[in-house]
């Protein structure tokens, strides 16, 4: 097999594993982001009304579809990289076997980042058909949406593989998703416009990843071209090959000892 592609046994073989499962699973990651919708989205959106961005005045409950949307991406692809590869490497000793084939660990990483990443696409698919059938949203520039929430899963796959490399059980995922994930759920504008944030907070979380995906996103949401766009894809590119890079060494280190 082409050395480029020597991934595509292990990303097929988590797809074969996953489709056994693949309903159960799909429900288990669109229940959350979807309780949140309806609770939130149309509970405190009665309640909040429209929200001011910009010059436009947006119901609340699109404003928040389109944050969550964002949020469930990242929150797919984050399980997936870390419990799930973990399982695959430290429980089920499955990397393991996977050596012992003609397969380098930078394959079976790579692997491993890309399906976190396509199975994140499937639970946002989803999660987008469900919006359409609410009636939501339905702006065809919506199409564009998918290539960006799949970078997005890469990113935060990359991201959440360097916590896999370090950790030595389950209950290490608990400090990423304290200290990490959830305060950028709430800094980068799921809930509510980081406008409302003080000064220097809001300059901080302006370069947060979870940021520049909403800021592309949520255009496509209210039927406008995002701005800056290449700014925003930048920047996620930047945190995509830094943390990449750092979880290839640290997982390379980890089978080294």
């Amino acid at each position: 097999m082409n050395t480029y592609f020597r991934f595509w046994p292990v990303f097929l073989r988590n797809l074969l594993v996953w489709r056994k499962l693949a309903i159960p699973s799909l429900v288990a990651n669109i229940a959350e982001p979807l309780m949140w919708l309806v609770a939130f989205g149309y509970g405190l959106g009665a309640l909040v009304g429209d929200v001011t961005l910009g010059t436009d005045k947006v119901p609340y409950i699109l404003f928040l579809a389109s944050g969550s949307i964002c949020m469930s991406a990242m929150n797919a692809a984050t399980f997936e990289a870390l419990y799930s590869a973990f399982s695959r490497m430290h429980v089920q000793k499955t990397w393991d076997g996977i050596l012992n084939a003609p397969m380098r660990l930078d394959d079976v990483l790579l692997a491993e980042m890309l399906w976190a990443a396509f199975k994140s696409l499937f639970t946002i698919t989803a999660i987008l058909g469900v919006m359409f059938a609410l009636g939501i949203t339905q702006s065809w520039k919506l199409l564009a949406a998918w290539p960006i929430l799949l970078f997005v899963g890469i990113t935060f796959s990359c991201i959440a593989l360097i916590f896999n490399a370090l950790a030595k059980g389950y209950d290490f995922f608990t400090y990423y998703f304290t200290l990490f994930l959830t305060p950028m759920m709430f800094l980068s504008g799921v809930f509510f416009p980081r406008d409302q944030l003080p000064g220097i907070v809001r300059d901080i979380s302006a370069w947060l990843p979870l940021t520049q995906a909403i800021a592309l996103v949520r255009p496509l949401f209210l039927d406008q071209w995002p701005t800056d766009a290449a700014l925003h894809l930048g920047v996620l590119a930047v945190y995509t090959v830094i943390a990449w890079k750092i979880a290839l060494h640290l997982t390379k280190k980890r089978f080294r000892t």
